[in-house]
């Protein structure tokens, strides 16, 4: 019972802890992306880096959203998703809409990359900024609305505090959503097409294509390769773990199961929040030509910008100095 105890405390602290890093660590990293990826027109016109921007908003808003929802109960003492029936809806669709969502970026520029580096010409016109819009768009309204149900049929019901309370809905999210669309389904278009990418893109020198868009092509493969590697490996255990669940029940009534199987979901849950953090630092460690534009944006950039200001301060002339000065020289 002791051992029980100590890992479900364990549980309890690691997550909160670990969302607070992540919160600090991928909100300075997804500001990195969103600075670097904006301020480089070579970024602002292609169609792939605006889904690699819009995922890194994605992801700040998420992470930040996950850090008040450990940080209310501290404050108050209390959780007030078992008080406050709004609070409980908010709490089960918000985080829904953030999680499909960068899903989908991190699919959708995989197959980016797959169309503008494919060997037919039709296939790379697909390509387009035009595109990258009307998908973004459209998976916006397709996320949002699905988390409508989750709005709808969250209650509040004591003992058990925030559930859901339509037993076809739970299957569906048990059955459906979590293995497959969550799980599988991601995970198979986004490591397909980032292992079509990675294959067109060593047939780039064969084309008739300027030096600087290969290099761009090959930068962002890499980046969207790496990328898609470590989705692959953060989701797929949060998925098997959801199969698991849904064949082996554990009681809270047996400590020791039911603490170990609290431990399980931590660890996957983990892996899946930390998926939100680590764009930045997968692009930054994947390809060394967007370490060089990383640090052009810092240094010529950031540095410039904030040099100048300091400089442009100590010799701006103010009006009352002007009139002091000329009053002392006996022009007034």
């Amino acid at each position: 019972m002791g051992v029980a105890e100590d890992i479900l405390f364990l549980t309890k602290n690691f997550s909160l802890y670990f969302v607070s890093v992540i919160f600090v660590f991928g909100g300075i990293g997804n500001l990195i992306n969103i600075c670097v990826l904006t301020s480089l027109k070579l970024f602002r016109v292609n169609q792939c880096a605006f889904y690699l921007i819009f995922e890194s908003v994605v992801n700040t808003c998420q992470i930040t959203f996950l850090f008040i929802m450990y940080l209310i109960p501290i404050v108050n003492g209390f959780d007030p998703e078992n008080v406050l029936i709004g609070w409980c809806k908010v709490k089960a669709m918000i985080p829904q809409v953030f999680r499909l969502l960068s899903t989908s970026m991190v699919c959708f520029a995989a197959l980016d990359q797959f169309l503008s580096t494919n060997p037919l010409l039709i296939i790379r016109q697909m390509s387009s900024l035009r595109l990258a819009h009307c998908l973004t768009i459209i998976a916006i309204i397709i996320c949002s609305l699905h988390s409508v149900p989750y709005g709808i049929f969250y209650q509040i019901a004591p003992p058990s505090g925030c559930i859901m309370n339509n037993s076809r809905l739970n299957s569906y999210y048990l059955y459906f959503y979590y293995p497959f669309l969550h799980g599988f389904l991601p995970i198979v278009a986004s490591s397909g097409y980032a292992l079509l990418a990675y294959r067109n893109v060593r047939r780039l020198i064969r084309r008739d294509m300027g030096a600087e868009r290969r290099r761009l092509d090959r930068q962002l493969t890499a980046m969207v390769f790496a990328r898609v590697i470590c989705f692959v490996l953060s989701l797929a255990p949060y998925t098997i773990y959801r199969i698991y669940a849904l064949n082996v029940s554990v009681s809270q009534a047996n400590m020791y199961p039911y603490a170990i199987d609290r431990l399980l979901y931590t660890i996957t849950v983990t892996l899946v929040n930390l998926n939100y953090t680590m764009s930045f630092y997968i692009f930054f460690a994947s390809s060394s030509r967007y370490r060089r534009q990383v640090k052009h944006f810092f240094v010529k950039k950031c540095w410039l910008a904030l040099k100048n200001l300091c400089t442009a301060e100590p010799n701006r002339i103010h009006p009352q100095t002007s009139r002091s000065i000329a009053a002392d020289s006996g022009w007034e």
